[in-house]
């Protein structure tokens, strides 16, 4: 935590002095802004995006960047209410940089900066550095792990027709008969895989995924499904996008990958949709230790002792992630479409989340 109070102790003693003498007194949520800002050092991400010295003198992607981040601390739904505020507030405009409204840039201009944002993979980038560099050399209690739903303003991608093998009847192959073996299943495949190449195996185009609520009742979206591993402090460590009619369990392992190349935790928090032997092996080849709601299917269910399940309780620090994350971050107003450009939206509020909860640790 000393580099983290650093941080703090700089911002507040000598940042915000600064600040209100230069502009007009701040608000909370510009200060909120601030240390965002701060805690993320976007400069240093930012080389790929700066202007090469080829064509027309492109506008500054770091103050875009910062301007994306201002839409997910305040959550705005669209662009165009940003852009709107910005050309008003004077003190949030210079804060992303631009002395006079004409400087802020159009609604084209910040259109073609998230592409690239989205091509390159920046929020994604950023939050990995950041989660590396407070929570790396530390270890944390639990990993929570669970996804949420994301509704999206697009086509569901249609389904392939799916090849089957020929039914064959049960019992002894005749003589001659080829028998073709069952393909692999991806939980057994993705332990002998790297994270990259998980990564890649996991479906991320739009379509339609249901689940039941937290009453037991099935609802359906069309959209995307948003992996979440958070530690304690609900502090977001690791997510992955993939379509919305993933099961949960089949990101299970692929999020374990990521959050171990981040940081070193002792327990794995699930729900029962993660009740697999794969998931139960995977957590503990890793040295954690699992703790998993027994799913019943065709058994009788398995209760924790009371002190497990005391633990397991910590898991609804995952569950607040996803809370703050959809009403105040822009989880609800997805406008983008393609899974690049729908992951990049949600990181803005996944990082504003990230940094708010690192500094709250400091209150």
């Amino acid at each position: 935590m000393s580099t983290l109070f650093a941080i703090w102790h700089s911002i507040q003693n000598s940042l915000f002095p600064w600040l209100e003498e230069t502009l007009d007194p701040l608000t909370e949520k510009e200060k909120r802004f601030v240390r965002v800002i701060t805690l993320m050092d976007l400069p240093k991400h930012m080389v790929q995006y700066r202007w090469q010295g080829k064509g027309r003198m492109r506008k500054d992607r770091t103050s875009i960047a910062k301007a994306f981040i201002a839409k997910a601390v305040y959550n705005f739904e669209t662009t165009d209410i940003l852009i709107e505020y910005l050309h008003g507030c004077k003190n949030l405009r210079r804060l992303c940089g631009w002395e006079y409204s004409w400087n802020v840039p159009s609604r084209a201009t910040f259109s073609r900066a998230f592409a690239e944002f989205s091509d390159g993979n920046l929020t994604q980038t950023v939050h990995a550095a950041m989660v590396k560099h407070h929570c790396g050399d530390k270890i944390a209690g639990h990993i929570s792990r669970d996804s949420t739903a994301i509704e999206a303003r697009e086509k569901p991608a249609k389904k392939k027709p799916s090849i089957k093998p020929p039914k064959r009847r049960p019992g002894r192959p005749k003589k001659g008969e080829i028998v073709v073996p069952k393909p692999p299943k991806r939980l057994d495949l993705q332990p002998t895989r790297t994270l990259a190449e998980n990564l890649l195996d996991l479906p991320s185009q739009c379509n339609v995924g249901t689940k039941k609520n937290s009453k037991g009742y099935k609802e359906s979206w069309t959209g995307y499904k948003l992996h979440i591993d958070s530690i304690d402090g609900d502090i977001p460590v690791s997510t992955i996008l993939t379509s919305a009619s993933l099961h949960d369990s089949q990101a299970s392992i692929v999020l374990a990958q990521m959050s171990h190349e981040r940081l070193t935790n002792l327990y794995d928090l699930m729900d029962s949709a993660y009740d697999a032997p794969q998931i139960h092996r995977f957590s503990e080849r890793l040295g954690h230790k699992p703790i998993i709601d027994n799913n019943p299917r065709r058994g009788s269910k398995k209760y924790m002792d009371p002190p497990t399940h005391k633990r397991f309780g910590q898991r609804s620090s995952v569950e607040r992630v996803n809370a703050y994350l959809k009403d105040n971050h822009g989880g609800r107003n997805v406008r983008v479409k393609g899974s690049a450009k729908v992951m990049t939206h949600l990181m803005f509020g996944i990082l504003v989340i990230t940094a708010t909860q690192l500094f709250r640790l400091l209150a």
